[in-house]
């Protein structure tokens, strides 16, 4: 696969996740907690993509690297308050299950890109 594809490929795949934790933030109990984690979920879940969008449009590769890293770092904090929501079992496990496994690959994704710019 191309570099190109594979950017416009991963640039569509977290825009996917996007939606689907909006979608799943939707669904969170109303509670004071259950409004702090939506906030927090839905701000780091819907980062990775806008990062990774801006990562492609960078100016140079040091400007590319940081970018990558902020998708990294979204992603972990992602995968965290999945696993809080999962743990309160505040969704259906199988919808839970499949968003944090997504969010694990993306972490993943970005984690080994990250690694092979270090400079």
């Amino acid at each position: 696969m191309e570099n190109k594809e594979f950017a416009k490929q991963l640039e569509n795949r977290t825009k996917q996740f996007a939606i689907r934790i909006i979608r799943l933030s939707v669904s969170l109990p109303t509670t004071q907690e259950g409004k702090v984690i939506k906030n927090q979920l839905t701000k780091s879940g819907t980062s990775i993509g806008a990062n990774y969008r801006e990562a492609n449009r960078s100016r140079s590769k040091a400007d590319f690297y940081n970018k990558i890293q902020i998708c990294e770092s979204e992603a972990g904090e992602t995968v965290y308050w999945l696993e809080l929501i999962s743990d309160f079992n505040w969704v259906d496990i199988k919808d839970g299950n499949s968003l944090l496994t997504e969010a694990n690959e993306l972490l993943a994704i970005f984690t080994a890109i990250s690694k092979n710019l270090k400079p």
